[in-house]
């Protein structure tokens, strides 16, 4: 019953006191072990061994991503970077060989022919695993599909160019030189710019497997200075030199920590190597390649067109055509001085040097036939120019084999340089994660000897 005031009114009972939360219950419990050794030593264990766990997980997460990314550089992105250069170069070589067999007239030569239908059929299948490698939404699947609707529309101009030509119809030129029309206008941008999505997406492979682990170097170390404080407070109080379990946690964090730095060091070094020394190179030799055919192209177009096609240029007049040939020798010797300079070894330096010997014969024998053709010689100036020994399609052969085993050179040399690149981060991510799980039984396992002698 209420208790009563005196003069008699009822006093309310006390109200009973809050009740405390679990986790406010467990604070209290954390700091009661605090102030014990068996409790201390508890709460060191649980934070050696979590520090060891996420040491080994974040180096495993970080470690895979960059092993995945270098992956991609050597089987995927680098590949498909090179599918893209070969579509370029294969348009571009099938354009060259088709106005050099419209030269020969109704003699096209079976050569000239199988040259023109290896580039078709290269650009095609290039097309095909292009479109295999590309996400159905992306740049690239868009720049595939207009290439494929332009190339059979390509190919019917050129056959029909052929077919006026044999029959002696000078509109087979005007057919001819709208087929180059559509493909330096449309088709050529189109696989370059297929070409340079290809090589950004080569660049984003480098840079998602080249940047340092900071934050499991960051873990490694902190749970190494852990470990170490913990033996020192062991040693401080107990006067023991050694605990097994922390001895063991130690030593497999300083191994986790040093195959971090040392096969991430490892593998940076090699993808920069093949980076700088292969894909750098071979994006100029891709280049100096593909100006050169673009070159032939045009020298056989100049005689093709004989004059038809005009440019203005700071108020001269030139032929097109041969404006353009000038412009594309410029880029291919540029191109070939910077090849030169980016080979590493004498077996990339020798092909780059026959290439540029045989460039300047070329322009050489280019000079005596434009000036056999402005003098009216225009047979002379098509043998100079399609005829056999000291003609120009000599120099230009000589060009395309050279930069063709540069290009086979800096290719091997890439593929060993990022596979060695990839090889050095082999088993990281999952020799990580076991080596962490031992450590951290190694600390549960060495405090719990501790903890045995307080029973």
């Amino acid at each position: 019953m209420p208790r009563q005031r005196s003069g008699g009114a009822p006093v309310a009972p006390p109200a009973p006191a809050p009740r405390r939360t679990a986790f406010a219950e467990g604070v209290d419990r954390l700091r009661a072990a605090a102030v014990t050794e068996p409790g201390r030593l508890r709460i060191i264990g649980a934070l050696l061994a979590a520090l060891v766990v996420a040491f080994g997980t974040v180096t495993a997460w970080q470690m895979h991503e960059r092993s995945t990314a270098a992956d991609d550089v050597l089987t995927r992105s680098q590949p498909l970077t090179s599918d893209a250069a070969d579509i370029y170069r294969s348009l571009a070589e099938a354009n060259t060989a088709a106005s050099s067999g419209f030269l020969a007239g109704g003699q096209e030569t079976k050569a000239s022919r199988d040259r023109y239908e290896k580039g078709i059929r290269t650009a095609a299948e290039g097309l095909v695993t292009a479109a295999a490698g590309s996400d159905a939404d992306s740049p690239s699947a868009k720049t595939i599909t207009k290439l494929n609707r332009l190339l059979p529309e390509y190919k019917g101009l050129i056959e029909r160019a052929r077919t006026y030509n044999r029959q002696g119809f000078p509109v087979g030129g005007a057919y001819l030189r709208y087929a180059n029309e559509k493909m330096q206008q449309e088709m050529l941008p189109a696989a370059e710019d297929l070409y340079k999505t290809e090589n950004q997406r080569l660049r984003a492979d480098y840079a998602d497997a080249k940047p340092y682990p900071w934050a499991a170097l960051a873990l490694g170390v902190l749970a190494l200075a852990a470990l170490t404080w913990a033996q020192h407070r062991n040693y401080r109080r107990t006067n023991r030199v050694l605990n097994q379990g922390l001895v063991a946690a130690t030593a497999t964090t300083t191994i986790v920590l040093l195959w971090l730095v040392v096969g991430h060091s490892v593998a940076r070094s090699n993808l920069g190597d093949s980076y700088d020394h292969g894909v750098r190179s071979l994006n100029v030799l891709h280049d100096a390649r593909i100006a050169s055919l673009k070159a032939r192209g045009n020298e056989n177009l100049t005689l093709v067109a004989r004059g038809a096609e005009t440019k203005k240029v700071d108020g001269e007049t030139y032929d097109a055509y041969d404006y353009d040939y000038g412009r594309n020798m410029a880029t291919l010797g540029k191109g070939l001085a910077e090849a030169a300079r980016l080979a590493d070894d004498e077996a990339g330096k020798a092909p780059v040097a026959a290439a540029d010997r045989d460039m300047t014969e070329w322009k050489k024998r280019h000079a005596s036939a434009r000036e056999q053709d402005e003098n009216g010689n225009y047979q002379q100036a098509l043998d100079l120019v399609i005829g056999g020994k000291g003609a120009t399609v000599e120099c230009f052969d000589g060009v395309d084999a050279s930069l063709a085993d540069a290009i086979g050179h800096e290719e091997r040399e890439f593929k060993q340089a990022a596979g060695d690149g990839l090889g050095a981060m082999d088993n990281l991510p999952q020799g990580a994660g076991v080596l962490a799980g031992l450590g951290a039984a190694g600390a549960l396992l060495g405090i719990g000897r501790r903890l045995s002698e307080y029973r």
